[in-house]
This record gives C-alpha cells, sequence and structure tokens, in this order.
C-alpha cells in the first residue's frame, strides 16, 4: 500500500471521527434539554432538572459515540452536505436552546419564537387541551364554546378568547379518545406552567425518536445523508413554531410513521396501539389504515382495529358516553370547517394550506359561491382522489427504502383533507420528506442547491398580527402549500417510475436473453433521477 493510500485512510478515518462526535455532541445537547423541560415540569425545580439535564446528556453522548445512531458511510455524504449539516446543527440546537427557556419560564418573552409578534407569543394550542381535559368531568361537552372564549352575540366576530394566565385559550377540535394522553398527563402536572414543560420535552422526544427510527431502517448511504440532512427539519421555522405552540400534530405525525417502522420489525401490538391512538386522536393517520389493508397487511390492520376498540373503552371507563354524543353534533361541522373559528380572520384564511381551505382563498379575491358548501364538495372529491392514491400506492411493490416515503407521503395527502391547516404544522411531513428525498441522491452541488431552495420555501411563516394584505399573504402561501403536494407526488411517483422500469427489463430479459434486472436495476442504496 502507498503512502498516498495510507494517507487517505488517515483522512477518511479522522472525517469519519469528526462527524460522529458532531451527531454524539447534538443528541446529547437535544437530550439534556428534553430532559431539563421535562424534569423542571414534574419536580418544579431548575437544579433539580440542571443536574437531570447534565446526567441525560452525558449518558446519551457515550451511548451515541459507543453506539451510532447508523453505521456512518463517509463516501455517501460529499463536504457541502457536511457543511450543511454542521451549519443547520448549530442554528437548530441553538433555537431549540433559547425556546426552551421560554417553555420552562413564560415570563422569558425574548426566548420566545417571533418575540415581536404578541399572538405568536400567547397564542397556545395546548391551553385547549389542557382545558378541555380538566373541563371534561363537570362539561362533558368539551366543544361548548363558553369554555374557551368569551361570550359573543355576533357568531361571525372574531373570537375573543379566555385566557390561562399569560396564553390565550384555544378552542378543541379532537375526538374524545385524544384527551387520554392530556387527562393522564394531568395526574403527574395539574398546573398549566409545568404541564406544558412536560408536553414540549414529550413532543421533542417522540418527533426524534421517529426521525431516528425511519434513519435506522435505511441502508447505510441513504440512513447516512438523512441522518445528516434531518436537522434541516429542526432548524426550520414552522418547527419552532408549532413546538411552542404545543400542537400536538408533530406527535401525530411522528408516531404514525413510528407505528408504521414497528409494523415492518413486525412489532404488531406496539405498532397497532401508536397508529390507533393517532388515529382516534386526529382522524387523518387513518388512511395509513387503508393503505395497510391494500397490502392486505392483515396483522397490522387487526392489531391497530383491536387496540383502537380496546383505547374507545378505555376513553368511554374514563369519561362517558356524553363527550362521544356531543361530538358527534360537533363532527358535521370539523368536517365542513364551519366549527373553526380560523374562517373569521382573513390573515388565518390565507396561511391555510388545506385543499378545502383553497375555496376561502378564492373568497378572499372575490370569486363568488366560495361558501363552506363549494369547500364541502372539494374536500370530499379530494378525499376521494387521496384514497385512491392511498389504494393505489398500497398495492405497489415496494423496496425497504421507499417504504417510508410513501407513508409520509400519505399523511401529507391525508393532512391536506382538513378543512383548517394552519402554517406551522402544515409544512413539518413535507420539511420531512424533502429529507428523505434528497437522502436518496448523490449530494452534488446541484441536489444540495436544489434541497436549500425547497426548504427556504417551506420555510415561508408569517405571524396572524403582523399587517399584510390578507390576497398578498394567500399567494405567498400558495408557494409552500403546492411544494409539500409536490413532493407528496416526487415521492409516490419515484416507487412507481422503478416499478415500471423493472417490468420492462424483465420482459427484455424474457425475449433476448439479456442480464437478469437485479444486475441491472439499482440496489436499494443507489440513486434514481
Amino acid at each position: 500500500m502507498s503512502i498516498d493510500s495510507n494517507k487517505d485512510l488517515v483522512v477518511r478515518a479522522q472525517t469519519e471521527s469528526l462527524t460522529r462526535a458532531l451527531v454524539a455532541s447534538s443528541l446529547a445537547i437535544v437530550a439534556g434539554i428534553i430532559a431539563f423541560a421535562a424534569a423542571a415540569g414534574l419536580f418544579g425545580s431548575w437544579p433539580a432538572a440542571s443536574l437531570t439535564a447534565v446526567i441525560a446528556g452525558g449518558v446519551v453522548g457515550v451511548w451515541a459515540w459507543r453506539r451510532p445512531v447508523v453505521a456512518l458511510d463517509e463516501a455517501a455524504a460529499s463536504r457541502g452536505l457536511k457543511i450543511v449539516s454542521a451549519v443547520a446543527t448549530i442554528a437548530a440546537i441553538v433555537a431549540l436552546c433559547r425556546l426552551a427557556f421560554f417553555m420552562v419560564d413564560p415570563s422569558h418573552v425574548g426566548c420566545s419564537f417571533v418575540p415581536s409578534s404578541d399572538w405568536e407569543v400567547r397564542h397556545s394550542c395546548l391551553s385547549a387541551y389542557f382545558v378541555a381535559a380538566q373541563a371534561v368531568n363537570a362539561t362533558p361537552n368539551v366543544y361548548d364554546d363558553s369554555l374557551y372564549s368569551q361570550p359573543s352575540h355576533d357568531p361571525t366576530a372574531k373570537r375573543k378568547p379566555l385566557r390561562l394566565g399569560p396564553f390565550n385559550i384555544d378552542v378543541f377540535e379532537y375526538p374524545p379518545p385524544f384527551l387520554l394522553l392530556p387527562r393522564a398527563m394531568r395526574l403527574l402536572v395539574p398546573d398549566f406552567v409545568r404541564f406544558r414543560m412536560v408536553w414540549f420535552a414529550l413532543n421533542v422526544g417522540v418527533v426524534l425518536f421517529a426521525m431516528l427510527g425511519i434513519v435506522r431502517s435505511l441502508q447505510p448511504d441513504n440512513a447516512t445523508r438523512a441522518l445528516l440532512l434531518s436537522p434541516l427539519v429542526w432548524a426550520a421555522l414552522p418547527m419552532f413554531g408549532t413546538l411552542q405552540k404545543g400542537n400536538v400534530q408533530l406527535m401525530i405525525i411522528a408516531l404514525s410513521m413510528l407505528a408504521m417502522h414497528l409494523f415492518e420489525r413486525r412489532r404488531w401490538a406496539a405498532g397497532g396501539a401508536l397508529l390507533a391512538f393517532a388515529t382516534l386522536s386526529k382522524l387523518y393517520p387513518g388512511m395509513l389504515l387503508v393503505y395497510l389493508l391494500a397490502r392486505r397487511e392483515w396483522r397490522a390492520a387487526a392489531w391497530t382495529t383491536a387496540l383502537g376498540a380496546g383505547l374507545l373503552a378505555l376513553s368511554v371507563l374514563d369519561v362517558g358516553w356524553a363527550p362521544y354524543k356531543a361530538f358527534l353534533q360537533h363532527l358535521p361541522g370539523l368536517i365542513g370547517g364551519e366549527a373553526f373559528p380560523a374562517f373569521r380572520i382573513p390573515a388565518a384564511i390565507a396561511i391555510n394550506h388545506s385543499v378545502p381551505g383553497l375555496v376561502f382563498k378564492l373568497k378572499l379575491f372575490g370569486v363568488p359561491g366560495m361558501s363552506f358548501g363549494a369547500a364541502k364538495i372539494v374536500g370530499w372529491a379530494y378525499t376521494l382522489v387521496a384514497v385512491w392514491l392511498t389504494i393505489a400506492a398500497g398495492r405497489r411493490s415496494l423496496r425497504d427504502d421507499e417504504k417510508p416515503l410513501v407513508w409520509i407521503a400519505i399523511l401529507i395527502l391525508a393532512t391536506l383533507r382538513s378543512p383548517f391547516l394552519p402554517q406551522g404544522y402544515a409544512a413539518f411531513p413535507p420539511l420531512w420528506l424533502l429529507t428523505l428525498l434528497a437522502a436518496a441522491y448523490v449530494p452534488t452541488p446541484k441536489v444540495i442547491s436544489i434541497a436549500l431552495l425547497a426548504w427556504l420555501s417551506l420555510n415561508i411563516y408569517w405571524p396572524l398580527d403582523w399587517p399584510i394584505d390578507p390576497r398578498l399573504l394567500a399567494v405567498i402561501t400558495l408557494l409552500p402549500q403546492a411544494l409539500g403536494l409536490a413532493l407528496a407526488v416526487v415521492a409516490l411517483r419515484r416507487s412507481t417510475g422503478q416499478i415500471w422500469l423493472s417490468r420492462a427489463l424483465t420482459e427484455l430479459c424474457r425475449q433476448g436473453g439479456s442480464p437478469t434486472p437485479s444486475r441491472i436495476l439499482p440496489s436499494t442504496q443507489s440513486n434514481v433521477t
């Protein structure tokens, strides 16, 4: 072996150690943030929280160094990708540390997401979960607006929220089974400020765990690139806006993806429990159940159905039948959109990424006939398309590396059916899908540039109380909305194209005695253009 070859091996080993150290230290810091927020909420003591954070960070850091999340493939990561990853990692950790201080102490408004926006600082989706979980025993109709809003004689006027400490109380728009989680948490942390700390830790932890689980399921080169690209998700503006508000959407997407990953590992009970809870909490993850049935994954579907029935029974034992009767009465307004106060606010209509919401964006421009009735027609027509695409995806033969792309594409299609899908949590699944798609290609300067341009487009974010013409805002937000849908279509078409190629090559082999497709087709770690 030549001297130059030895030098190359040394340089490669040093680079691999540096990358491994970056990953391990990043996970250690994030683990420390999670532990700090959780301990502060559970114990109510900053010294105890700090000590817990140091211990958790140290344990995770040592574990991540000795047993890396993935077997890093240095040849799969270019220098440009590593630079992008390092910058995104630093930005994400700094922003997450900053946000953690606001989550632990609401008086640190300067550490909040967009401190100059009172709406961003004071709006809390989590407040609705907390109030509903607390009120359900005395007021079974947890959809009663008096629990969340000040009395108003004009149903078309902008809602005036009640307050929970420094935060505006949001309205509760979820099925009753979702209350199992906040009600269980209230047994540990009955105070909202401390409840908010623990919820933040849970939110970050679940999303991180799910993302790492998906990365570990990929081939080494794809896994390496996906791991290095994942900080882009955490460094995105919509991510921090949603984490601060405490919306459960991040957790639901993460649990749904984790459930599908567990099914692949034949852990039927765990996967079924997670997908059942996600579906009963937000309904749209049920599209993955359609996908499982189309693939004839009977055990996964059966476990999900059975454990869903169990969660329903547990919920009824906890809160009784009355909340379910109220939900059935409230359901038409949820599906049609009438139940959402956001449709009374032009700026909120403008940042709505849902397909039925396009009707109300047209209304901003004076298009006649753009009513809730028209939105329902658009919504149900889109539902048929989404179901058809899901069934079509389920009937295909997919490589292991393609399955997470299809799962998250289906979730994107499902979320777009919601009457109201605001800019914050609408961007999370497309951001995640973007990193997985980009990881499937060699990280050339062109690929990295396209990925960063798409990432910037998905970062378009505008606080509701900042002045702007709603029509202009509606036009601006069409870009991330269209991009999210386009990414889902690309993920589905990518696998379809390879299946067509495989069939064509197979037919050629039969006719001309050419080499077998397995020797011609890209392997699971190859890149399809």
